[in-house]
């Protein structure tokens, strides 16, 4: 199996050189986000909205943003990290971005390191998924709700131990509540609601994530002939009277739900999504 080729500060390593250093702030306080890409055929999916995410990111982190930092950069060095790994057609691209070493809680500085890693995919374009998704609420912990909750941040245990739950539990998705017990997300997705006309998905403001795929396919429903709805408080209930539920992610695209609990769903609205996801994307 060819060795994976890794991105450290704009140089190429292959994966088995790269050493983490002991005093690395992402290993001892998640000190880090982090953006997750779908390279396809060529280009990377809503790459403006990755790296304006990122960027906003960084600054409420109040991580030093390099000088060399711009959209045209780092697009290319994600493109030639793929290159690098001998991909053409589809990848999954992590951007991983952390402060530099030295402090304990109180960083020596605001710098940063950043890497970049390429796994290959199968599936250029996005693709409903045959059977639907078996989930259950992830009651064990809940999710805060701040500016701090809409970022793809390092610091996740709460996922992990919701994955672990998952697992445990023979399910293929957990969805996750607030601090006061409203629908947020999913462990690795945003998560929508359609009854009758209307679409209804958990505000920023309830502690999702703000996520990439999430923002585009609000759009696209804006132009639909449908109500849509980013809510603060969507109770676990209404997934009992839901006439579909859907995941969003930016790898995967749309998930639909087959089963939550003994209630059965059916894919209705996702389908039609999924080509259009995959038209924008194909119109860039």
């Amino acid at each position: 199996m060819k060795e994976s080729v890794y991105n450290w500060n704009g140089e190429f390593i292959a994966s088995q050189q790269l050493q983490t250093d002991i005093q690395n702030r992402g290993l001892n306080y998640g000190d880090g986000v982090f953006e997750t890409l779908k390279y396809a055929n060529g280009r990377i999916n809503f790459w403006e909205d990755h790296y304006f995410r990122l960027m906003s990111s960084m600054r409420i982190l109040r991580m030093e943003i390099p000088m060399n930092f711009s959209p045209e950069y780092l697009e290319e060095k994600l493109l030639e990290t793929a290159r690098k790994n001998g991909i053409e057609k589809a990848a999954r691209l992590k951007l991983l971005v952390t402060r530099k070493p030295g402090g304990f809680y109180t960083p020596a500085n605001n710098d940063i390191d950043y890497v970049i890693t390429a796994e290959p995919l199968k599936q250029a374009s996005f693709k409903l998924n045959e059977a639907g998704l078996t989930v259950d609420l992830y009651k064990d912990f809940f999710k805060a709700r701040n500016l701090l909750s809409n970022l793809k941040s390092t610091s996740s245990q709460l996922y992990v131990l919701a994955s672990i739950f998952r697992q445990e539990n023979q399910l293929d998705e957990c969805l996750m509540l607030n601090d006061q017990k409203y629908l947020t997300e999913a462990i690795s997705s945003n998560v929508f609601i359609v009854k009758d006309k209307e679409v209804s998905t958990p505000s920023l403001k309830s502690g999702c994530l703000k996520g990439v795929l999430r923002k585009n396919v609000i759009e696209i429903l804006s132009k639909m002939d449908y109500q849509v709805q980013e809510r603060d408080a969507i109770s676990p209930f209404e997934l009992q009277k839901a006439d579909e539920v859907f995941l969003t992610n930016s790898i995967k695209g749309l998930q639909w739900v087959g089963q939550y609990r003994k209630k059965k769903l059916e894919p209705i609205l996702s389908p039609l999504l999924t080509e259009r996801l995959n038209i924008k994307v194909a119109l860039g």
